[in-house]
């Protein structure tokens, strides 16, 4: 299959089983920033739309309190930026229809966490096409940047295999709610 086709099957697929998840969820997430000795500090969220895992609830964990959780902004030639955002903090709506924290100073996520349309075994994800991710964590590599990139899904969104090139960003791990991806 081709990837238009992918993403249309699993768009669907998550409309019709999407839903709610637990603190326990994110078990597995804490145990890797454990591993890392709490180094890491900036965590990049998503706000979900569409029928995405819904990871808000993250900022209410206890073991999350310490922790700058930051948004991306999407610019009109499809780059993107992280900015600081809290909880009670204003968003304002995107060109896209996603909302987006009014900007700051731009931050690097240490941990990214990245939302998923499919995946398969090898790490590989897929999202909407525009390759917002990819080109961002394509860019923090090249300038060496330890980020973790952690995607998150619901475990019906594997695919035996996606189609992959040079442009596509494998992920560090994935987080389902039947555990983790390594």
């Amino acid at each position: 299959m081709k990837k238009d086709q992918i993403r249309k099957k699993f768009y669907l697929i998550r409309k019709k089983k999407y839903s709610k998840i637990n603190f326990s969820f994110f078990k597995p997430l804490i145990e890797i920033i454990k591993q890392y000795k709490n180094k890491k500090k900036n965590i990049s969220i998503y706000h979900p739309i569409s029928y995405e895992l819904d990871i808000m609830q993250i900022m209410q964990i206890k073991f999350f309190k310490t922790f700058n959780f930051l948004l991306p902004i999407i610019k009109k030639d499809c780059s993107m930026d992280f900015y600081k955002w809290s909880k009670n903090d204003v968003l304002k709506v995107n060109h896209l229809g996603i909302p987006e924290p009014i900007k700051s100073r731009i931050r690097i996520p240490d941990i990214i966490l990245v939302p998923i349309l499919a995946f398969d075994n090898k790490k590989n994800r897929l999202g909407y096409g525009k390759g917002f991710y990819d080109r961002y964590l394509n860019k923090l590599k090249r300038i060496n940047n330890k980020c973790l990139a952690i995607g998150i899904a619901f475990s019906f969104q594997k695919h035996h295999g996606l189609p992959a090139n040079n442009k596509d960003y494998k992920l560090d791990f994935i987080i389902t709610e039947k555990g983790l991806i390594k």
